[in-house]
Order: C-alpha cells, then sequence, then structure tokens
C-alpha cells in the first residue's frame, strides 16, 4: 500500500513539472524577448560548415581507443603496456554499408576528412596486389587501394569533399633526408583515375606534435618550412585546384592539458623561413584529454560556461596566429571532439550534445569557415555508434543544424546566463530565420517568440543517456532501419517555455 502510495506522489510530482513548463505563465518582467528584426547579419559560413572525420586507421585498421567497458578484460589479456594499453586492433571501417552511407549522406553537403596520426607513416600501395605482410622501410602501416577507393567512393556518395594529409616519415625522404613526392603522386593520380578528388590537403598532421607524430627525429621549424616549399612546389603543378592547409596544430592556449605533447609550437612553425603560406588555416581544439589519458574533466562541468567557452580560447590564440602571419585567409577548425583520446564516457550521451551545438554556432559568429567533428563512427566521441552505427544524440542534433541552419550567419547574445542564442539563415529560403536556443540551466526559462513558428525541441530525461526526444517522442531509426521523418512542432507567437536541460531549434518562415 505504502509503495503504491509513493508512486502516485512521484508521479503527481512528474506531472506537476511538465505542467508547471508548458502551461505556467510568469509575469511579462521575467520573459525575455526574440527579436528578430534587430539581428544584424556579421558573416557567412562555408555551405559545408558542418563536417566530420574519418580517421585513418580507421580505414586501413589499426590500434585505436578501446571502449572503456572494455578496458580492464582486454588489459588483462594483453601484454602491451603504457598508452599502447589503451588501445587494441580495430578492423578496417567498411564504407559500402548501407547504413554508415545513408546517415552521413543526411549530414551531406560536407567536407569528409581522412587524416589523423597514423596518415603520417601510411605507405600507399599503389598496385591491386595482395597487401605487402608489411610496410617497407620507413613505414609503419599499409593503404591499399582498395581501402582508398572505399574513400573515395564514400565521399561521392554522400555528398562529400574529400580533406587528407600525406606521410612525413622517413620513407617518403630521399638518402640526404629530403621530402619527396612519390607517395603524394601515386595517391592524387590513383584517385583521380578512379572519379576521385581531393579538395583541400595538409602536408601532415599536426605538426605541433611532430615528435610522436612520425616526422623524422628531430624535426623544427625550419624543416617544416624547406618541406612546405617542395610539397608546394609539386601539389602546384600536379593538382592545381587543390587547397593548401595548415598548419593544423593543436593544444597550445593556455591551460590546456592537451600541451603535455607539445614538441613544434606553431610560431616555430610560422616564423621559419621561407615563412610558411597556406590557402586556408586550420587548427584544432580538444577542450581536454580523456579519462583514458588522466584527464580531468568531469560529467558535471560540461554545462559550464568555463568549459563551454574554451572552443573560443582556442579560436582566439590561433586565430590571432591567422591575423599575425596570414591575415585574411579563411581558417578552419579541421579536427574537434568532446575530449581527445577517444572521448569521455559521456561524450556517446545527450550531455555532450550542448557542447556539440554551442562550437558550432560559437565559431560560425567568430567567422570559422568549417568545423570538422571526430569521428563519425569510432569510439565515444563519434556521431555514431562504432558497433552499431546507431546514430547517438550528438548525430541528431547535427542533423537538426543541417537541416534548418543556413549559411548566412546572425549577431545574437544570450537570454541570461546559461541561455545562449544563434541564428543563421533559415536553409534553403530567402527571407527565413532559423534560431537556436540552448538552455544548460537546471531550470525552465520563457522566451517570447515575436511570430509563429515550427518548433524542433530536443529533451531527454537525463543528461548522460542515449535516448532524446523530439518534441516529445523519443528519435530513433524506423524498424526499416531509416531515418524517422523529422517535423517541427507548430507554435503561436507568445510565450514559449523552455524545460531545463533543453535544446530548440525554431524555424520562422519569413522575418
Amino acid at each position: 500500500m505504502k509503495s503504491k502510495l509513493l508512486l502516485t506522489i512521484l508521479a503527481s510530482c512528474f506531472l506537476f513539472i511538465l505542467i508547471s513548463c508548458f502551461d505556467h505563465k510568469p509575469s511579462k518582467d521575467n520573459i525575455s524577448e526574440l527579436n528578430l528584426t534587430k539581428m544584424k547579419i556579421i558573416g557567412e559560413v562555408d555551405e559545408r560548415y558542418q563536417s566530420f572525420n574519418i580517421e585513418m586507421c580507421e580505414v586501413i585498421g589499426g590500434d585505436f581507443w578501446i571502449p572503456y567497458n572494455l578496458i580492464d578484460s582486454v588489459r588483462k589479456n594483453s601484454n602491451r603496456t603504457g598508452w599502447a594499453a589503451l588501445k587494441w586492433e580495430i578492423p578496417s571501417i567498411n564504407l559500402y554499408e548501407k547504413k554508415i552511407r545513408m546517415l552521413a549522406s543526411a549530414l551531406g553537403p560536407a567536407y569528409v576528412r581522412v587524416s589523423g596520426t597514423w596518415a603520417n607513416a601510411v605507405y600507399f600501395q599503389d598496385n591491386d596486389e595482395p597487401k605487402l605482410a608489411s610496410p617497407p622501410e620507413g613505414y609503419q602501416n599499409i593503404l591499399t587501394r582498395e581501402q582508398w577507393k572505399g574513400v573515395v567512393d564514400f565521399s561521392n556518395a554522400v555528398d562529400g569533399k574529400l580533406v587528407t594529409s600525406f606521410s612525413i616519415c622517413d620513407g617518403v625522404r630521399d638518402e640526404n633526408g629530403n621530402w619527396t613526392p612519390v607517395q603524394v603522386e601515386s595517391m592524387l593520380n590513383y584517385t583521380k583515375s578512379i572519379g576521385g578528388e581531393i579538395e583541400a590537403v595538409a602536408l601532415f598532421n599536426e605538426p605541433s606534435h611532430a615528435s610522436h607524430g612520425n616526422a623524422p627525429k628531430g624535426y623544427n621549424g625550419l624543416n617544416f618550412a624547406k618541406d612546405l616549399v617542395s610539397f608546394k612546389s609539386f601539389v602546384r603543378i600536379a593538382a592545381p585546384e587543390m587547397k593548401i592547409i595548415g598548419p593544423g596544430s593543436t593544444g597550445e592556449y593556455k591551460g590546456i592539458e592537451l600541451a603535455r605533447g607539445l614538441s613544434l609550437p606553431t610560431v616555430e612553425l610560422l616564423s621559419a623561413e621561407p615563412k610558411p603560406k597556406f590557402d586556408i588555416f586550420s587548427y584544432h581544439y580538444y577542450g581536454n584529454v580523456s579519462k583514458r589519458c588522466m584527464g580531468s574533466q568531469r560529467p558535471e562541468d560540461a554545462l559550464t560556461e568555463s568549459w563551454l567557452s574554451q572552443t573560443e580560447l582556442s579560436f582566439k590564440y590561433y586565430g590571432g596566429l591567422r591575423d599575425k602571419y596570414m591575415p585574411g585567409i579563411p581558417i578552419w577548425l579541421t579536427e574537434t571532439a568532446e575530449a581527445s583520446c577517444g572521448g569521455n564516457p559521456w561524450a556517446a550521451t545527450y550531455l555532450d550534445s550542448f557542447r556539440y551545438l554551442e562550437q558550432l554556432g560559437r565559431l560560425a559568429k567568430k567567422g570559422v569557415q568549417v568545423v570538422m567533428h571526430n569521428t563519425l563512427a569510432r569510439s565515444e566521441y563519434a556521431l555514431l555508434d562504432h558497433d552499431t552505427h546507431d546514430p547517438r544524440p550528438s548525430y541528431w542534433t547535427a542533423l537538426l543544424w543541417n537541416r534548418l541552419m543556413g549559411t548566412k550567419v546572425y549577431d545574437t547574445s544570450a537570454l541570461t546566463d546559461g541561455v545562449d542564442v544563434f541564428a543563421h539563415n533559415l536553409k534553403n529560403t530567402s527571407k527565413g530565420i532559423a534560431v537556436l536556443i540552448i538552455n544548460t540551466q537546471d531550470s525552465e526559462f520563457s522566451v517570447a517568440i515575436p511570430s509563429s513558428a515550427e518548433q524542433y525541441m530536443i529533451t531527454a530525461d537525463k543528461l548522460q543517456t542515449k535516448k532524446i526526444k523530439l518534441n516529445g517522442e523519443e528519435l530513433k531509426l524506423t524498424k526499416d532501419g531509416e531515418l524517422p521523418a523529422i517535423k517541427g512542432q507548430k507554435i503561436k507567437a507568445g510565450e514559449l517555455c523552455l524545460p531545463p536541460h533543453s535544446i530548440t531549434f525554431l524555424s520562422f518562415s519569413e522575418n
């Protein structure tokens, strides 16, 4: 009897919370107004602004981060020690899988970046013979034609444009240690022969961490400048339309724990003679290292302004270097996620959706042209589950961003502390506006909207869950494994209650 009474009380409390959110009418003095007429356009992003990475390690198969739930069991049966004990062998990803192509296509158009540390020492086996038993001297791994064709075909199928980087290891150098284009030439020729094209390329991945990125021993800024000259000289003739991006550094702004692996500061890279020049200035950003690598980030900090604003601090540092050394060229964030080393356990949950969208919104206002999330489908920070390829919460929010947020960026400000607003033109319309309101507060918040709109409100029963709701209905694939219809809910002008920890997209067809 007592248990039945307790359940009744709990149910009543839950009903009261729902009623308070959707029917509560606070006084007008406590309502913030969303004024669309005062919003001014402050910039424009690339049509492929929201993009993603597929690690070279995933393409060729190799050591990648062990899922948290398997770390202990894998370690127990492994002879690995140190950092190597945090990784295990993964198979090559099947980029012809219908499901992954369908889900990736829904995020198009996008840039598909295939790079990472493994790309720095990969040998492209430019023939159709069986895969070599081991890579040639100076290389550490092998990329076959079949695997690279999978990347090219995938990119073409999902309305993607390829971005990559090449080997920098001893294997690509002559007897005097000079960089040679032999591998670049092979990959460019083969890519073209199968109907592919590389849109943009870096000399190599993360030169700021060259000492453990397979660069030659003692690699420094002068080596980088010299290699870049040789690289550009070849590329400008072999593929003149291909953009050269760089430097792709990471972890240098104050406070980030990734700085522990820094071996070549970006200032040294950019100030060496002859001065490096790129078509696009690129950088990487991770707010911290994950628990795997002894990071200090806690889930209770994930919605704080100090955490969410770090993406702007990183941009300020690298954007400042762009302005000093190459003013006016576009700036891209070519690799980012919740945390490095595969992400924290909660990166796969609703909790990280806030960081994901805040990052997109904040950087668009700062003038960043492209943001490439790491990864599409591997480890905790991936948009898709690494085993089932089912969408994770961040995928669903990415899908909504892609459906609604256009390329023109409006100037907006927070409604109050913990309630942020971002606005773009409504995608595929000439007059509409798409507004994203993110409530990271523990309490509801009311806003007055000026006209009728379509509402796409994301909520969840708890923060660390993989199940989220759109306008009260759980988002999941259909029984046939297809994406469900993504429908907005018509709402009228007036007060709109934003539940605690909610993400709300509003589309206004005319402003």
